[in-house]
């Protein structure tokens, strides 16, 4: 109990110096904190000037971990992501300079304007934690992880992410525009303040980060919880309005979403409300729908609501 205890308390100082920085809803940095805590990754779908940047930049900060942003462009090439072997003519052969993913964190913004081709260099990262450049496996740092983001309004010249990719994504989620208070609060800051972007001090160690990324292991789930997870990601698949359902990889990260979630509160275990309050975020983006209900403009997180509403809850 005394780590788990441990553990909240220090994503509860995470939380308490991002928002010193950012002024974001609580349901919405928890399920990305949900997310880096599991050790997955994370995609922002939202229109510009929302703060996806400066969210990214601040929780690296808060874990004391080194940040790498890389601006996804129709002329991006993977080379230009993974890095590439340079002829040095001092030492008269080549020497591998490291591109823009060999970092902790790696904000991939307006990742859907870079070709299917480049898109995919970041499939290998996000999945393995390394990147092949001419032959050679190179590990990224631990821990990694990617927060990516898309627009979804200026449609014009980007490129829909890949299936496979979309995978990779642990959870899928929006900041959105602040409440009145909130909007208030940031420009109150804007008026209080010589530099432009907010600073956010380490409040982790390499220990704590460790010890962090660590704890969803040990925490207990029910062969209930199993069961009543499994029947989620199955009904997906039978659900009308879907061509392809939830995969037993989303099912796996949902249940780790769970036990993460459980970290963020302090809990030794999980309950049902742990699932619930993640399958939205962690199974929507991973559907496939049928010709039919993209044309009704379904909405894949209504899908998820509805087989919430129908699959039967375990007791706590």
């Amino acid at each position: 109990m005394e780590v788990t205890d441990a553990a909240s308390e220090d994503v509860q100082a995470i939380v308490d110096e991002v928002r010193g920085a950012v002024v974001l809803d609580d349901e919405f940095l928890e399920v990305v904190l949900t997310a880096v805590v599991a050790g997955g990754n994370v995609l922002l779908e939202d229109v510009p000037g929302t703060g996806k940047t400066l969210t990214a930049r601040s929780i690296a900060e808060a874990l004391g971990l080194e940040f790498s942003r890389i601006q996804f462009t129709p002329d991006l090439l993977p080379a230009d992501i993974t890095g590439s072997s340079i002829f040095n003519e001092q030492r008269r052969e080549f020497v591998f300079e490291e591109g823009p993913i060999f970092a902790n964190v790696v904000l991939a913004d307006e990742i859907n304007r870079a070709p299917p081709k480049t898109q995919s260099a970041l499939l290998e990262a996000m999945e393995e934690g390394q990147v092949t450049v001419d032959g050679t496996d190179r590990s990224l740092p631990e821990p990694f992880f990617v927060i990516a983001t898309q627009n979804p309004v200026e449609q014009e010249g980007t490129f829909p992410l890949p299936e496979a990719q979309l995978d990779r994504f642990w959870v899928k989620t929006t900041i959105g525009y602040p409440d009145p208070d909130g909007e208030s609060q940031i420009l109150r800051r804007r008026t209080q303040r010589n530099v432009s972007t907010p600073t956010v001090r380490p409040v982790l160690d390499s220990s704590d980060i460790n010890r962090l990324l660590a704890e969803p292991e040990s925490i207990a789930v029910t062969d209930e919880l199993i069961d009543y997870m499994r029947d989620i990601a199955r009904q997906t698949r039978k659900d009308e309005r879907v061509r392809i359902g939830v995969s037993p990889r989303g099912t796996q990260r949902l249940l780790e979403l769970a036990r993460a979630h459980a970290v963020l509160v302090g809990r030794e275990f999980v309950v049902p409300a742990d699932v619930k309050g993640m399958a939205v975020p962690g199974l929507a983006h991973r559907l496939v729908l049928t010709t039919d209900a993209e044309v009704e403009q379904v909405d894949k997180r209504d899908v998820i609501r509805d087989v919430l509403d129908t699959v039967p809850v375990p007791r706590d």
